[in-house]
C-alpha cells in the first residue's frame, strides 16, 4: 500500500512539474505589472476603414485583433485602455457630416491617451493601395516622440519572427494621432485589404491571434529594453 501511494505521489508530482514547465509564462510571471497601455482599434461606426472586394471592412479587423491584444497585455499584468471596445467612433452623437465626425473622433482619440495615465499607445490600422500585390504587416512610428523607434522595431521584429513578414519600420511624423497623443507610440498596419489573399487572412481568428501575439511580444521586449537603459 505504502509503494502505491508513493507512486501516485510521485505521478502527481511529474505531472504537476510538467504543467508547470509547460505553461505559457503569463501563468507565472507578470512582465508588464503596473504599466498603462492604451490600444486604439483604427475606424469604427460611420467609418469603415478599407474595405477589401469582399465585403469585409478595416473596423472589424482591427477591433478583433485589439482585444486579442489586450487580453494578452492584461494577462501579463497591464492595465489596457481601450480607445474603443465596440463598433462606434468618438465624435459627439448627433454630429453631422462624415468629414467632421472623423476629424472630431481623432481629436477624441488622441485626447483619450493624452490626458490619461498611459505610457504607450498602441494603434491599429489596415492598409490599402492601387497594387493588389502589396502585403505584409507594417509598423510605423513618429521619430519626434521618444523611445517611439524603439517600440516600431520591436514589434516589426516580432512580426518577422512570428509570421515571416520581411519589411522595415517607418518614420511618420504627420500621423496625427500618433503627434498629438504625447507619448511613445506605434501605428501597426496589420495587413492589406485590398490584397484578397491577405484580406482573407486578417479575417481569420488564428491569424488575429498571430498579429496580437507579435504585436504583445514587441511591447514585452520594448519595456524590458526601455527598462534596462
Amino acid at each position: 500500500m505504502t509503494v502505491v501511494f508513493f507512486l501516485i505521489g510521485a505521478i502527481g508530482l511529474y505531472t504537476g512539474l510538467t504543467q508547470f514547465l509547460t505553461q505559457p509564462i503569463l501563468s507565472w510571471t507578470l512582465p508588464l505589472k503596473g504599466e498603462v497601455i492604451a490600444i486604439d482599434a483604427g475606424h469604427g461606426g460611420v467609418d469603415p476603414g478599407a474595405v477589401a472586394d469582399d465585403g469585409s471592412v478595416e473596423k472589424e479587423v482591427t477591433l478583433k485583433v485589439a482585444e486579442k491584444l489586450r487580453d494578452m497585455l492584461t494577462q501579463a499584468g497591464a492595465h489596457v485602455v481601450m480607445i474603443r471596445d465596440d463598433d462606434r467612433d468618438l465624435a459627439p452623437e448627433g454630429m453631422k457630416g462624415y468629414s467632421r465626425r472623423k476629424s472630431q473622433d481623432l481629436k477624441e482619440r488622441a485626447r483619450i491617451v493624452r490626458e490619461g495615465e498611459s505610457g504607450l499607445l498602441i494603434s491599429l490600422h489596415c492598409n490599402a493601395v492601387t497594387d493588389d500585390t502589396a502585403t505584409g504587416a507594417l509598423t510605423l512610428y513618429n521619430g519626434e516622440r521618444e523611445n517611439s523607434k524603439v517600440l516600431a522595431t520591436e514589434i516589426q521584429e516580432a512580426l518577422r519572427e512570428t509570421l515571416g513578414v520581411y519589411r522595415n519600420v517607418q518614420r511618420r511624423d504627420d500621423l496625427y494621432l500618433l503627434k498629438r497623443a504625447e507619448k511613445p507610440g506605434a501605428l501597426v498596419e496589420l495587413g492589406f485589404m485590398s490584397n484578397p489573399g491577405e484580406a482573407a487572412q486578417l479575417r481569420e481568428d488564428n491569424y488575429q491571434e498571430l498579429l496580437a501575439l507579435s504585436i504583445y511580444k514587441g511591447v514585452v521586449t520594448y519595456y524590458a529594453h526601455v527598462k534596462q537603459t
